[in-house]
């Protein structure tokens, strides 16, 4: 029987370092309490979100400080073990369901907890795709910081951090400023990531070029080319490429994406990659004559694989880093030796106001309805961890993760 869900309380975030979004804005609240209007929505305080108690407050939206007699409970990232409270339901990213080693006393606490967590990586329609997710914005900054990087590198422009603009408009107003030679930018995927990084450079007006081209034609001002798998990979047995067949199969697929460390100047990488699929590059490529990458901006931040040079991730307050192609180590990020690297896995987090507003519209649109409805298509039952103080039926393949034995 479905719980009748009376108030939900947006929680403060706990994580260091500290993330500034939230799941609603105020506007999305009052949007919320007019479609459900038997529903209470308070807003534990907090010092460092991008939307001030102020805000709320303003808005009508009660400040409270306990949360205990919430019935649903949203956050964002990782809640403090400490501060779970049992037999709720939480929503937030809780980082647990591809086993990281790092999350796996939370899960632990959360099932002795008995709480309900629902996870939006999850939250998916029936046919698959998902319903509420941040890495448009990802896609989004990380252009930008792929070309403040850029102008850091050459001393030809300073671009002021994504984070210290108070919102979107204000970071594509410092554009104004880049001055780019006749480059060739590199972006791969085809997701809401890429088309996010190729959204950021919309103001740039650069020539975007096909694969083909990019790989063999000189140009005299800076032109911009994404490329899908079919592009960087191809069958072993060389059969025609099947996107859903190398989903399913990526062991059976090699690399061919040399050629373009050889034509590429910024490379911004925005796929999603499988640990079976092929790397894009080895340490030894960066060696070879005619490497040609300065710049690499790993939005997908796979640490050293597929791309050698990500070594660990970087953060909002120290973006860039250096690798050394000859000891295959961290150095400065500008010398001319070394490759820019730019490896922020939380880039969302630079525009948090931005992205909570999309974020809170998506939730408002497409999960809210079956939370507090019906839900006739079990989003939130496919999303659900845990309940009961065990694991839910798709998720049972985490038990031995959780007992320590993998």
């Amino acid at each position: 029987m479905t719980m009748k869900i009376k108030k939900i309380g947006i929680l403060r975030e706990t994580k260091t370092p500290p993330d500034r979004r939230v799941p609603f804005s105020p506007a999305e609240v009052h949007k919320l309490q007019q479609q459900f209007p038997g529903v209470e929505v308070v807003v534990q305080p907090s010092p460092i979100r991008c939307y001030l108690d102020e805000e709320y407050r303003k808005a009508g939206i009660p400040l409270q400080e306990n949360p205990e007699d919430c019935d649903v409970l949203m956050g964002v990232k990782e809640v403090k073990k400490e501060t779970l409270i049992p037999g709720k339901t939480y929503f937030f990213f809780s980082h647990t369901a591809k086993k990281q080693p790092y999350n796996r006393d939370l899960l632990r606490e959360v099932l002795h907890r008995k709480i309900k967590l629902v996870d939006y990586e999850y939250l998916t329609a029936p046919n698959g795709a998902r319903l509420v997710a941040f890495g448009h914005w990802a896609g989004i900054v990380g252009a930008y910081n792929a070309l403040r990087a850029w102008g850091e590198r050459t001393g030809d422009y300073t671009l002021k951090p994504a984070h210290k603009c108070h919102d979107r408009k204000e970071m594509i107003q410092q554009l104004d400023k880049v001055k780019l030679p006749p480059i060739k930018i590199l972006i791969t995927g085809g997701g809401r990531v890429a088309f996010g990084a190729l959204e950021t450079l919309t103001p740039l007006h650069l020539k975007q070029v096909a694969p083909e081209e990019f790989l063999t034609t000189n140009y005299d001002e800076p032109v911009v080319c994404r490329i899908d798998p079919d592009h960087y990979v191809i069958r072993k047995d060389y059969a025609p490429f099947d996107l859903k067949h190398f989903f399913q199969h990526p062991g059976m697929y090699r690399s061919v994406f040399l050629p373009y460390t050889k034509t590429a100047d910024l490379f911004i990488a925005c796929h999603y990659w499988d640990p079976h699929s092929p790397v894009f590059m080895k340490p030894e490529d960066y060696r070879a004559p005619g490497f040609r990458i300065k710049v690499v901006a790993d939005v997908s931040c796979d640490i050293r694989k597929p791309i050698p040079s990500t070594l660990r991730a970087s953060t909002i307050a120290n973006p860039f880093y250096g690798y050394n192609p000859e000891t295959e180590g961290e150095g400065y990020p500008f010398t001319p030796d070394n490759i820019t690297v730019m490896a922020v896995d939380n880039l969302p987090g630079e525009l948090p106001r931005d992205a909570s507003g999309d974020f809170g519209n998506m939730l408002l649109d497409r999960v809210m309805p079956a939370l507090l409805g019906e839900d006739k298509d079990k989003i939130i039952e496919r999303a659900t961890i845990t309940e009961n103080g065990r694991l839910t039926e798709h998720f049972k393949y985490l038990q031995g993760y959780v007992e320590g034995k993998e």
